[in-house]
Order: structure tokens, then sequence, then C-alpha cells
């Protein structure tokens, strides 16, 4: 009587065990693995392989495969059962197959095999398949077994799809937002540029007023500035637009960063002398092949994003070289970026919250510098703290063995 008691307990603690892998947070392969392991305590296997139909192509794949018996140490060469898993999905229905010739002194030649049908999806049926290498045949119990095996598989190899379709859901959630951000953005950056030009326009065709020349100059300047604003915004979208499209076009020269930083350190200068700059460059640095109206289009952005989010900020430009690579690194101490938007940063469209109230943009700049930065096959990489921003930019070496002047480079 204890014995038949200590038996159920078991048995009971064994079902508890399999129910359980429907409520595990591990992966789905993970919890593949857990089934298997405790299903051949009761049901004796060698090889087994789950079929799945591929939503593109139609045709059967390996979603996942296991040895486990007498085909370890032969996987390559023993059987999957792909052509019985072919008649199992035609048909719908468990089949049980058996080798032609039995006997044989080498267990992989004669496998018993077992497949079942997993109903995962209507449009994509799957199939389990169990290898027995050698015998015995497959028993009606083991039949059994095997259909509650196969039960417990098709929901979790469920479980693992409609994961799968929830996170493209909120993948398409995520672009649909940046989309709406967007056209909010830009229908704003537009706005506003154009109301400039259209208040200042207006004023000076005014015929009741007869405006001084300086005035006239001023409203000029304001119209000129929000046009080149309109013109940068509008080639925004097209740069994001042909780079993501693949159809940017690239001209390859070499280039002296030295010298193009320092340009757009200049230009910068002019335009903005309040902006604190400070250059900290090693000697002799390298040439490299690159595009320098793109290049220096990236290190504007960089500039114009320190000035725009980190006004008052140190913006410190290191140059520096490296085994086969030359290192740029733009650091401030500013307020810096929160961490957790910092893995999105460079994405189309994307603007921090907290920085898009502070200044106006697309989402578009940093998306483009690392489109640039990787047609170069170079890197661009941020890291922030309450202490300041560095993003560092690393660009391989030109492959010239000759010294090249500055009259030779851009």
């Amino acid at each position: 009587m204890a014995n038949q008691s200590k038996t159920s307990s078991s048995s009971s603690d064994r079902l508890n065990h399999y129910f359980s892998l429907l409520s595990s947070t591990a992966s789905w392969k993970g919890t593949l693995e857990e089934l298997f392991l405790i299903s051949r305590d009761d049901f004796i296997f060698d090889n087994l392989v789950i079929y799945q139909t591929d939503s593109e192509t139609g045709l059967l794949e390996v979603l996942f495969a296991k040895s486990t018996g007498r085909g370890k140490s032969a996987e390559a060469d023993a059987s999957w059962g792909e052509s019985l898993a072919n008649r199992i999905i035609q048909e719908n229905r468990m089949i049980c197959e058996e080798p032609d010739e039995k006997g044989h002194r080498d267990r992989l030649a004669q496998p018993y095999l077992l497949g079942l049908p997993i109903n995962t999806e209507d449009k994509l049926p799957g199939v389990l398949v169990f290898i027995r290498f050698g015998g015995p045949t497959f028993s009606e119990d083991d039949c059994r077994f095997a259909q509650w095996t196969a039960n417990l598989t098709t929901s979790i190899v469920r479980k693992k799809m409609l994961d799968e379709f929830m996170s493209k859901i909120e993948d398409i959630q995520s672009v649909t937002k940046l989309q709406a951000d967007f056209i909010s953005t830009i229908s704003h950056e537009l706005r506003s540029p154009l109301g400039f030009i259209k208040g200042y326009t207006t004023t000076l065709l005014r015929t009741d007023t007869n405006w001084d020349r300086e005035t006239q100059k001023d409203f000029l300047e304001i119209i000129e500035r929000e046009t080149n604003n309109l013109t940068d915004l509008i080639e925004d979208l097209l740069d994001s637009s042909r780079l993501q499209s693949g159809q940017m076009k690239f001209d390859f020269h070499l280039v002296r960063i030295d010298s193009l930083i320092r340009d757009e350190v200049n230009r910068t200068h002019l335009t903005n002398p309040e902006q604190k700059i400070e250059l900290d460059f090693e000697t002799e640095i390298p040439v490299i092949e690159g595009d320098p109206r793109k290049l220096a289009q990236v290190f504007d952005n960089l500039l114009s994003n320190a000035r725009k989010y980190a006004p008052e900020a140190m913006l410190q430009i290191r140059l520096r070289k490296e085994k086969k690579h030359l290192i740029i690194e733009f650091n401030d101490d500013g307020q810096g970026i929160p961490e957790v938007y910092q893995s999105r940063i460079f994405t189309r469209f994307f603007r921090v919250p907290e920085q898009s109230m502070k200044a106006h943009g697309t989402g578009l700049g940093l998306f483009i510098c690392k489109q640039i930065i990787e047609n170069h096959e170079g890197s661009i990489h941020v890291s922030s703290s309450q202490d300041g921003t560095s993003f560092k930019i690393s660009l391989p070496y030109a492959l010239v063995t000759k010294k090249i002047t500055a009259e030779e480079s851009v």
C-alpha cells in the first residue's frame, strides 16, 4: 500500500512537472529541452526533430532537433525523417514507419520513425518526429504518450509564435509612434520658418509704412536665416531617405580629418562666436579615405547638437590615432542623455523627450551621421552621464604607403 501511494505521488509530481512547462518563463528552446529531457524517463527515443512550415517559402524547416541516444555520435549521418514529415503534412495524421530491412548490424541504418502533426497554426502546420535506431517498434502506449508530448510541444511552439508576433506588433507600434511624432515635429519645423518668412515679407511689403534701411536689413537677415533653416530641413529629409534606400552617392578622396574639423570649427565660430570649443589633436595625424563633404556634415551636426543641447558647456574635440583607425571624440560637460534613451539615439526620427522641449529638431541628424560613418566602414557610439556626453567616431586609415602632403589631400 505504501509503495502504491509512493508511485501515485511520483506520478502526480511528474504530471505537475509537465504542466509547469506551459507557464515557464524560460526561452522556448529551453522549455523544449526540459520537456524532452523528462519525456525520456517515460518514453525512449534516440533522436527527435520538430519541423515548422516557413511562412515565406511554405517549405518545412527544422525548428528544433536533438540527439539523445544511439544517434548522438553520428548526428550528421543519422536519419531525421524529412520524407515522413512531408507525408504527415499532406495526410495530417500520426504515422509510424519501420525500416525495410531489419536485423542489420548498423543500428543507424534501421530507423524506426514516429511522426505526429503539431497544429501550431492552420496555415503553418508543423511535425514532431521521434526516431529509434534499431528498434523496438513503437507500441500503442508509445503512440499515446507521443501524442501527449506533441500536444505539449504544440502549446510551447504556439507560445513562441505568439511572443514573436507580439514583438512584431511592438516594433510596428514603435515605428508608428516615431512616424506620428515625426509628422508632428516636421509640421512644426516647417511651420516655424515659413511663419517667419511670411510675416517679415508681408511686413516689408506694406505700403502704409516706410522702413528705414537698417530695419529692412534686419528683416531680410531673419528671412535669410529662416530660409536656410528650411533648406537644411529639406536636405536632412532627402539625405535620410537616400541613405535608408542606399541611393546616397559618396565621392571618396584622401582626407585630412584635422584640417576638416578645424574648418568646421572656424565656420561655427563665425556664426556662433560664444560657443566654447577646445581642440586636442595628436601630431602627425594620418589621412583617411572619405567623402569630405559628407564627413563635414557629420562634424557640423555634432557641433550643432552641442550648441543646441549643451549651450553653456565646453566642447572638447579630441583626435588621436590607433593601430588601424583614427579616433574622433566630441566630449561636452553638459547635462547628458538619460541612459534609457542612449540605445535609440541614432534611430531615424527619434528625439530625447526632455531635449525636444529645449530646441528644434527632426530626429534625423544623428541617424544621418551614423549612416555616413558606416558608409566609411567606421563606427560611431555615444556614452553619456550627468557629467556630460561623448560621441566617439572610429574611421579606418587610407590604405596608402606614400606620404600625403597638404596639396595632395583635401
